[in-house]
């Protein structure tokens, strides 16, 4: 028998008779793997599922508890989701490649995890306003953060980058690593605590595999080398999967992100960019454009210096999508309650008619 508490299972309510809680360690397509007290299984979703989502938050990921059908001759069903401590969620912009975006959705990547290591790579595909992006999702996501900048032995200095990251983020920890020479590794003991989880979050090729390999101290996921034309990796991870490393840890490795659509990052906003939005209240009036207005903070800020122009940047670009994202969703949310109870409607008057 598995004691699921090594998972991170605390039972929060009281499991209906036929029931068994467990955990999602792997998700493809539609198919999932959980862990249970009888060890893993496959499982599939009830029906319910599919009859009363709204958003993508209501099917269960990668980390989630849920309740199972248990079926030890076959697949189990997954009956429920249980409540989150923590999810990392990104925009799921559906008609996007069309040049519109017909959908919002919120996509959630992982849940119940206690830190999230935003990966990043030394090569010259090393982008600032890119990890910031990261960092305001995952100060939403009820995880702690932390930077890790990888393949340190492909550079002879990275002093330059870290200190861009470190001053842009003031108050997270950031680690240089290298998986191939163990460099830094050490670093990250106080995070691989028994019945923690982690997620890897970043883009393809930053050396997300490498590093879990090096965390697991064998080889569990591939890794391909980078290319020589832009210094990337080549693609390795497809799904999203939950490993158990030998000290207890847990770890669950993502397939890299080609974009990060910001979702309902109003505190993570707020709290990254505290700076940026206590001056903004110290302009003479509350609706200040902050353009050519008379008293405008911000502008002496950005005039003296005290305010960096990419920081005033970065904090007007991820306003602007989230703004754009929320204006979105809550539109779609609303057309979708419209249409269900149109829906409704209908039905009970057709009932009624025929009767």
């Amino acid at each position: 028998m598995i004691d699921l508490k090594q998972y991170g299972y605390i039972e929060t309510e009281a499991v209906p008779g036929g029931l068994l809680p467990s955990r999602v360690i792997e998700l493809r397509r539609e198919h999932y793997t959980v862990i249970t007290e009888h060890g893993e299984t496959r499982a599939v979703l009830k029906g319910s599922f599919y009859h009363g989502a709204e958003t993508g938050d209501d099917f269960p990921c990668v980390g989630d508890f849920v309740l199972l059908q248990y079926n030890d001759n076959g697949v189990s069903r997954i009956a429920k989701l249980l409540p989150r401590r923590s999810k990392f969620s990104r925009a799921d912009f559906a008609g996007h490649a069309a040049g519109y975006v017909k959908t919002v959705l919120e996509q959630v990547v992982a849940a119940n995890f206690d830190y999230v290591f935003i990966l990043s790579s030394l090569n010259w595909d090393f982008k600032v306003n890119r990890v910031m992006r990261y960092l305001t999702q995952s100060r939403q996501s009820g995880g702690r953060p932390v930077v890790i900048l990888t393949k340190a032995d492909l550079v002879d200095d990275f002093s330059m980058p870290l200190a861009d990251i470190r001053n842009a983020a003031t108050d997270m920890p950031v680690h240089a690593v290298s998986a191939h020479t163990g460099y830094g590794l050490g670093e990250l003991s106080e995070y691989l605590q028994p019945g923690k989880t982690i997620v890897f979050l970043g883009m393809s090729g930053v050396g997300k595999s490498s590093l879990l390999n090096a965390l697991m101290k064998q080889e569990v996921m591939a890794v391909k080398a980078i290319r020589e034309d832009d210094s990337r990796g080549r693609h390795t991870t497809t799904h999203r999967q939950l490993f158990m490393l030998p000290h207890g840890v847990m770890v669950i490795d993502t397939p890299g992100m080609r974009e990060l659509g910001l979702f309902g990052a109003d505190e993570g906003i707020r709290v990254g960019f505290a700076d940026v939005e206590e001056i903004i209240t110290r302009c003479r009036f509350r609706d200040c454009h902050h353009d050519t207005e008379p008293g405008c903070a911000v502008l002496t800020a950005l005039a003296d210096g005290s305010l960096p122009r990419e920081q005033w940047e970065r904090y007007l670009t991820q306003r602007q999508e989230n703004r754009f994202v929320d204006d979105k969703t809550g539109y779609l949310v609303e057309k979708r309650a419209r249409n269900k109870s149109i829906s409704m409607f209908s039905k009970r008057m057709k009932k009624n008619r025929e009767l």
